[in-house]
């Protein structure tokens, strides 16, 4: 039976990780695909490690803050070392819909992708995102195109699947902040097959966003940094 690891990171999350997790445990047990959710407490300084504790899902409290790359490797590694057949990000502010889950599984299965991102601009349904972080993300779809050969319409979705045999490259070494544009570099890169679905998201149902307007020309620069370096480290 396949066995899969919904990987969720949590930094404050108090307001939306208790539902969160409920909605994953409620699609396992309507569709019958074993999702276990893990979450990654990196050091709140809310009441989320107290919650965690107390809900059906693993709970694993990092010692220290590691931002959102660390805490998403920690689910991985842990996913990786326990035999889950996939992993699946989902955000802890309650923006991803678990419902779409077993979609991402069906398309990864019936494709043999070995990463599918859950995409909001496919069928542009559902929360989109501000007007600057569009643009943010319009630039590191040209950007991946151009470095890796990859067309990924929404690649700073967080919403997204792997396969054991990714599993075990993101084990090795996965980027730091805002990972998911670099991620992508790293998966061309390795020859692995990538895909998108389109899902529905919502707007986060609790807790802050880490990319306020303030600093969303600094994230797209720091990004984009991060992104030439995987390239060229790759190369």
């Amino acid at each position: 039976m396949i066995r899969i690891a919904a990987i969720i990171p949590a930094y404050n999350e108090e307001a939306s990780i208790a539902s969160v997790v409920a909605e994953i445990n409620a699609v396992s047990a309507s569709s019958g695909i074993v999702i276990i959710p893990v979450v990654v407490n990196d050091c709140s300084k809310d009441r989320t490690a107290e919650i965690i504790d107390k809900l059906n899902c693993v709970a694993l409290h990092l010692p220290v803050n590691l931002g959102i790359g660390g805490g998403v490797q920690t689910g991985f590694i842990y996913a990786y070392e326990n035999g889950f057949d996939f992993a699946v990000q989902v955000d802890g502010d309650g923006q991803h819909p678990a419902e779409s889950i077993p979609l991402l599984l069906q398309e990864a299965t019936t494709k043999q992708l070995d990463v599918i991102i859950g995409s909001r601009f496919l069928n542009k349904e559902g929360f989109q995102s501000s007007a600057m972080r569009r643009a943010g993300i319009n630039w590191f779809r040209r950007l991946n195109k151009i470095l890796a050969g990859v067309t990924v319409y929404d690649s700073t979705s967080g919403f997204r699947m792997i396969n054991r045999k990714t599993l075990a490259i993101v084990s090795e070494y996965y980027p730091d902040d805002y990972p998911e544009p670099e991620a992508v570099i790293i998966y061309a890169r390795h020859k692995l097959k990538i895909g998108e679905v389109p899902v529905i998201m919502r707007e986060r149902q609790g807790g802050v966003s880490s990319i306020n307007s303030f600093r969303a020309v600094f994230y797209m620069w720091k990004v984009t940094l991060g992104v030439l370096f995987t390239w060229i480290r790759l190369r």
